[in-house]
């Protein structure tokens, strides 16, 4: 803000409301406004014709939380969860510091492009201690955009 330069202090009251803010730790997006909940709502019921209803929706900050927190939520601890590799690093962190383990699926290098490798993901998908998988799409960090074949 150099062009905004003051010549005078700051009043104490905007001092301290900065204060407040930063000591909150936070800074992420932590307002969620209405029309999240109404774009996002929309979107799924406009590409897949399927309603749901804003109470089902959990807002997070980050992605590396929200993978940490489904992991825990829909699994327990001893089960697999299911990755596709090569992916994204933090989805190991986000299994193991949970104590899941990892079942790795990996992709097939195919012509240039990357390509899943559909009868290892259902041999291991097939597995009653398999119980979650994380689909990454885009996937990172092979830059590929899976679509519905």
């Amino acid at each position: 803000m150099w062009v905004a330069d003051m010549d005078f202090q700051t009043a104490p009251e905007i001092q301290e409301a900065i204060r407040e803010r930063a000591a909150h730790g936070v800074f992420g997006y932590s307002i969620v406004p209405e029309e999240w909940y109404q774009a996002y709502m929309g979107w799924w019921e406009h590409r897949h014709g399927f309603s749901m209803e804003k109470e089902w929706l959990v807002f997070c900050t980050r992605v590396v939380p929200a993978i940490s927190s489904m992991v825990r939520k829909l699994t327990t601890p001893g089960e697999n969860v299911l990755v596709q590799t090569p992916v994204y690093n933090i989805f190991f962190n986000s299994i193991v510091n949970n104590g899941r383990n990892i079942m790795e699926s990996p992709l097939r290098y195919d012509e240039n492009a990357y390509q899943m490798d559909f009868e290892d993901l259902e041999r291991k998908l097939s597995n009653p201690q398999t119980t979650l998988m994380i689909l990454c799409n885009p996937h990172n960090p092979v830059g590929r955009i899976w679509n519905r074949d």
